[in-house]
């Protein structure tokens, strides 16, 4: 499913112009990628959790040269779903 999907899926199921239903989805991930981007986690009641990982500190190889890279510490955004979302695919059928 594309964003474009993800629209139209919701503007049916909603009665609202495609339009809205566009900015308010672009609001939406905005605003995920923002409060990432300051280190704000997002939590979503039977949904999931939007929050940052740490990754530490490690030494890499670049195969090619043959050298070693020095990684520094970061963070990556990553999702963890909520319970009952992950049961709710379980149980459905391709």
């Amino acid at each position: 499913m594309t964003k474009a999907d993800l629209i139209a899926a919701v503007a049916d199921q909603t009665g609202i112009e495609k339009a809205h239903v566009s900015e308010t989805v672009e609001a939406f991930f905005t605003v995920v990628k923002d409060s990432l981007a300051k280190g704000e986690n997002i939590y979503v009641r039977g949904f999931g959790s939007f929050v940052n990982k740490k990754r530490a500190k490690k030494v890499a190889r670049n195969i090619s040269k043959n050298t070693a890279i020095v990684i520094d510490e970061h963070y990556v955004p990553s999702f963890k779903p909520a319970k009952v979302f992950v049961e709710q695919v379980k149980g459905s059928e391709k």
